[in-house]
């Protein structure tokens, strides 16, 4: 019997299933360059997707037909060699639309394995958001900003090759750089994106990460039942009627909190949350009345609190706010856990003001696939004003496309 290799891509739903299908299909390609076969499919489970819930791609490469057709047996790989998250935030956990609850990011990872993840942070901030493994493993991180799209829609900024040149430094069992490169110019037939793969080749760093490092938070666990506890189809246990909240300086009870789902929960959803200045809050309702997920609740002051456990970061509380800045999105990695914000703000307003502010001061750097349409152009034209690259939109915009990582921290 041959040997088998297994990657899976975690991505966001609609956003990024462009970019990870090509991602699983180069895996494949190169794999074939390489004198191996492959296949690469999407997990049923995730399908129909939803925006911005984690969703996975898989690739299996093995070294002959039967060891392949012994991988494509399993509904899905139990361990992988490589995990790819095209998105940092999904450090902190996945948690599908099929629902299993919420899922160590490094879970299927062999000991030894590989997590690669598209990132402007240090390793060290990745590590403290994803869970502790009970062996060792290797980050890697492609500097690079998470590159977000649509479901009929492709940013093209290359995070899809320079993925595929850094699986051939993280695990070159699987396949040279020069079968990747190959696969790049029999698929793309651009030799741009073939130079991008080559230098994230190069460049592409791990980092060893030990079994005392990261979350001690216990992921979710759940047993399937047995068929004899099963209860009939239709019984469906109700979520109970929500209360009011007491605030945590006075005492006094009021506004109204509605029930939620006791286990699914939403936040591995967003890639931003919101962050709510209540001193300028005007009190209009509108982020109540439109949030998809009802997901603000409303405080004994009248305010309207966005609860971090259902919030899955649509941004639509920003669009509709009336005030400039009341409601900013804010990088989801900024913050480490899902605290109420109104009630930091009732015991130390001045403190919440600071904290607000440092927040929200990357707004202009922020990537959401909600912000603005023609976004990337922006970042481009930013380049040129500031001076970060010398030479014009045609030269910075190559730039950007072979060494995102680079022009990125820069910009």
């Amino acid at each position: 019997m041959g040997r088998m290799f297994a990657v899976e891509i975690v991505y966001r739903g609609i956003f990024q299933k462009n970019l990870a299908k090509n991602i699983s299909r180069g895996i494949a390609l190169a794999a074939k360059h390489d004198g191996k076969t492959a296949i690469s499919f999407g997990r049923y489970g995730d399908s129909p997707e939803r925006n911005g819930i984690p969703a996975k791609n898989f690739a299996i490469v093995a070294t002959d037909a039967e060891t392949l057709e012994e991988g494509m047996a399993k509904y899905e790989p139990k361990e992988v060699d490589i995990s790819i998250a095209v998105d940092d935030t999904l450090c902190k956990g996945v948690e599908s639309w099929a629902w299993y609850g919420l899922q160590p990011i490094n879970k299927l990872l062999k000991p030894g394995g590989t997590l690669i993840v598209t990132s402007m942070h240090e390793p060290e901030v990745l590590i403290d958001m994803a869970h502790r493994k009970e062996t060792p493993y290797n980050l890697a991180i492609l500097k690079s900003i998470p590159s977000f799209a649509g479901l009929w829609v492709y940013k093209d900024d290359h995070t899809d090759v320079r993925i595929l040149g850094a699986i051939a430094k993280v695990l070159p069992d699987l396949f040279s750089i020069e079968s990747v490169e190959k696969a790049i110019l029999e698929e793309w037939h651009e030799p741009l994106k073939a130079t991008s793969a080559r230098k994230s080749y190069e460049r592409i760093t791990t980092r060893p990460v030990q079994p005392t490092e990261g979350n001690a938070e216990k992921p979710y666990e759940f047993e399937l039942p047995k068929w004899w506890e099963m209860r009939e189809g239709l019984a469906i246990p109700s979520i109970h009627m929500g209360g009011g909240i007491t605030d945590p300086t006075t005492q006094v009870a009021g506004g109204y909190r509605p029930e939620r789902n006791p286990t699914f929960k939403k936040y591995s959803t967003r890639t931003m949350r919101p962050v709510v200045d209540f001193d300028t809050c005007v009190k209009c309702t509108l982020c109540w009345l439109q949030c998809p997920d009802s997901c603000f609740d409303v405080t004994p002051d009248g305010f309207y609190d966005a609860n971090m456990q259902s919030c899955c970061g649509c941004g639509v509380c920003e669009a509709v706010c009336p005030v400039d800045n009341c409601i900013t999105m804010v990088n989801e990695s900024a913050f480490p856990d899902n605290a109420s914000q109104w009630e930091m703000y009732r015991q130390d307003k001045p403190g919440y003001k600071t904290w607000l502010q440092e927040k929200i001061q990357h707004k202009p750097d922020r990537s959401h696939g909600f912000n603005i349409r023609g976004q990337y152009e922006r970042q481009i034209d930013t380049m040129i004003a500031d001076g970060t690259i010398e030479g014009g939109k045609e030269a910075i915009t190559e730039k950007v496309n072979t060494d995102v990582g680079e022009a990125s921290a820069g910009g």
